[in-house]
């Protein structure tokens, strides 16, 4: 067994049942030979750029879906969800005056954990939906059941939606000559719309001055973007592993970033036993349960070189938590010291609505953001970003923000087949919060 094979045979959590083997090891010797998706060369690049949110001289802005779906592969649905990231990245940048690291929750989040393993609605118990590359959001035997072949439409629709990404991002269409194009429909009109036409409009005129002293610098045009999902099916990202001839390497070639969650972060389980050996950069959901201890040797198991921008911590700790459980946390990773990206994911603060749907008040947002930065301003450590469910949809998923959203609006757009999002509205308003935080440092 190869190294990069030891987390076969340990616990594993949150994998659905495969029915039906032989189709299962036909799809995944499939996968086996079909390109990469990204390049161990891209990975590297990033780990460098996230050893400079290490080092406190870069930010991470890491978001998209809750969980994409085969339907959402598509040029508008994906744009949409770029131009949204690329307008919350302009206004950290501006305020921050550092770059923003751009991670896209893209091109390959269609798996996703569950805290039960069935779901009941009136007298039907069916097994819950556990993304699409598992099984299908309809209350149905035939749609409930695990289907292999939906790993193979994951890896298409991943390579659709990196395709274009790339596309977006190298083709001029995120250069910052288009900053006020970014906002337009719904936005606009918003108190944050307004705000960032502001912002907008101060682009122009720097970049006209630059022209004018004859610079015209790539960057404008380009935007450097990178891909995430969570490493839970990890048979799938075994397929998609390859070893780099160049450095002997084994790399994860799904995406440029894997994170593995808090539900699956089990410290003699299969997930870490995976990560250690994967060279791409790694992250790790920290719920509130989790211990310093747990922290330091999380870090010890997966980064045991040190290898600046290696490792981030997403810490979702809910907003009653973060001031008592972080700290101590921050505390023990830094005397280890071991180097982290500490990023904060503020979206775990649900509840349900008296209509029965799952929703996230703004406000418990921005309390966990303001806790996050708090315990890292006293403690002398950099907050690294953000970690955010979001789509460029003008979507009433979660309640509050500038314009006010009521738990009687949810019923109106209320789309996500997983967990509540933040419409673009709301994640402008979340942009300028955060900017205030880090102007105040």
């Amino acid at each position: 067994m190869s190294s990069s094979e030891t987390w076969r045979g340990l616990p594993i959590a949150q994998q659905p049942g495969w029915p039906d083997p032989v189709a299962f090891d036909s799809v995944i010797a499939e996968l086996r030979s079909l390109p990469p998706l990204v390049t161990p060369g891209e990975c590297d690049q990033l780990k460098d750029r996230l050893a400079a949110v290490q080092r406190g001289e870069a930010v991470v802005l890491q978001g998209g879906d809750c969980a994409e779906t085969f339907a959402g592969a598509t040029e508008s649905t994906t744009t949409t969800k770029l131009t949204c990231l690329l307008q919350v990245a302009v206004v950290l940048t501006y305020a921050a005056q550092v770059p923003v690291i751009k991670i896209g929750r893209l091109a390959g989040q269609f798996a996703e954990p569950h805290s039960q393993p069935t779901e009941t609605r009136g007298d039907v118990t069916l097994p819950a939906y556990r993304g699409d590359a598992v099984n299908g959001l309809e209350l149905s035997p035939d749609a409930r059941m695990p289907d292999c072949r939906r790993l193979l439409r994951a890896y298409h629709a991943g390579a659709i939606t990196l395709n274009l990404c790339r596309a977006f991002t190298r083709g001029g269409d995120a250069s910052l000559r288009q900053v006020h194009a970014w906002n337009m429909d719904f936005v606009a009109t918003s108190p944050a719309g307004r705000r960032f036409e502001r912002i907008a409009t101060e682009i122009d005129r720097a970049l006209a001055f630059m022209h004018a002293c004859g610079v015209d610098p790539e960057q404008v045009h380009t935007v450097d973007f990178w891909s995430s999902h969570e490493a839970l099916l990890l048979d799938y990202e075994a397929a998609l592993s390859r070893v780099d001839p160049a450095s002997g390497g084994t790399y994860d070639l799904s995406a440029h970033l894997l994170w593995i969650g808090d539900r699956t972060r089990q410290l003699d389980g299969a997930h870490v036993e995976w990560a250690r050996h994967i060279r791409n950069p790694i992250g790790v959901k920290l719920g509130p349960q989790t211990t310093p201890a747990d922290a330091v040797t999380l870090s010890r198991l997966l980064n045991p070189a040190r290898e600046p921008g290696r490792l981030m911590f997403v810490t979702r700790m809910g907003a009653d938590a973060i001031r008592r459980v972080l700290p101590p946390i921050v505390e023990a990773v830094s005397a280890h010291g071991s180097p982290v990206v500490w990023v904060c994911d503020p979206m775990h603060n649900t509840f349900v609505s008296p209509s029965g749907l799952r929703t996230r008040c703004f406000d418990d947002l921005i309390d966990e953001i303001d806790g996050f930065f708090a315990v890292h301003r006293a403690l002398g450590t950099h907050p690294g970003g953000l970690h955010i469910e979001f789509t460029g949809e003008d979507v009433t998923e979660c309640v509050g923000g500038e314009h006010d959203l009521a738990e009687g609006d949810l019923h109106r757009r209320y789309e996500t087949t997983c967990d509540p999002r933040l419409n673009r509205r709301q994640c402008l308003d979340l942009a300028f919060t955060v900017a205030d935080l880090y102007q105040s440092r």
